[in-house]
């Protein structure tokens, strides 16, 4: 249930359109539906903002059809990572409204008639390589409720590629970096704007790069400061955090009466 949904039904009880009885039941569910192979999560948006996302690598699709389902039964939005066209398929026997993203794995659900599009995140990859994993970022960050723009392959090989949209990144509330190979992207980035940045190492590499843990240690190892480093190819950790930090700047900006780049899509 989200902070609207109970916004109106505290509403509905307080006009008496509907019985305390009734509520208490539709209450009732709020905390976690338990259904056969998973316990849902119907608070987190009440607690973190969004809704439960569902990690789909190592369910079967059956099981990922059953939890969109009882996701869908009391929300507008289910949004599944590393997600196969196996999962697509058995989700859209319920939800015939389904999308799939086929290079960042993302299965989608969305029955909000207006999407939030808040603040603003940037995206920015060092090569067109790293697109998987930015697009799992700018997707997911999209459908918590951000404005992102997206600037691919300005690495620091053309150095001259980032500079050239400076003031993009410095009216960002988040930028996320996403750079595979030596990973120094995401330093270059934090020297140049006032946001936080949320660093996303990629498998993306020749052999030394180890799948990408040469990169994740030289995002660790950064000099830069006001950067944090999440997993190899973690594009929705990236996202997650990078949408609270949006959603904090554009609250404070609102409730101190600043101007708020908000609109909905």
């Amino acid at each position: 249930m989200d902070p609207q949904r109970l916004r109106e039904l505290l509403d509905a009880v307080a006009s008496g359109a509907l019985s305390a009885d009734d509520a208490a039941e539709s209450l009732a569910r709020l905390p976690f539906g338990e259904i056969e192979d998973a316990k849902v999560d119907h608070h987190r948006a009440l607690r973190c903002g969004f809704a439960e996302v569902v990690f789909c690598e190592g369910k079967t699709p059956s099981q990922v059809r059953s939890i969109a389902r009882e996701m869908l039964e009391h929300g507008d939005v289910f949004l599944g990572t590393r997600a196969t066209p196996s999962h697509f398929q058995k989700v859209a026997q319920v939800a015939p409204d389904a999308r799939y993203f086929e290079a960042p794995r993302l299965l989608l659900v969305d029955r909000r008639e207006q999407r939030p599009s808040v603040g603003h995140i940037v995206v920015a990859t060092g090569g067109t390589a790293d697109h998987v994993a930015a697009e799992e970022a700018a997707i997911s960050a999209e459908v918590m409720g951000n404005r992102v723009t997206r600037l691919y392959d300005v690495g620091v090989a053309g150095v001259h590629r980032l500079l050239a949209y400076t003031d993009v990144l410095r009216d960002a509330n988040a930028v996320i970096a996403v750079a595979g190979m030596e990973g120094a992207l995401p330093s270059l980035v934090t020297g140049l704007v006032s946001c936080p940045v949320v660093a996303v190492p990629t498998s993306v590499g020749y052999g030394a790069s180890l799948g990408g843990i040469a990169a994740l240690l030289g995002m660790l190892n950064s000099c830069a400061s006001g950067m944090a480093v999440v997993n190899i190819d973690n594009g929705f950790g990236a996202a997650a955090l990078a949408s609270r930090i949006n959603h904090m700047v554009a609250e404070a900006a609102s409730a101190t009466g600043s101007p708020v780049d908000a609109e909905t899509s």
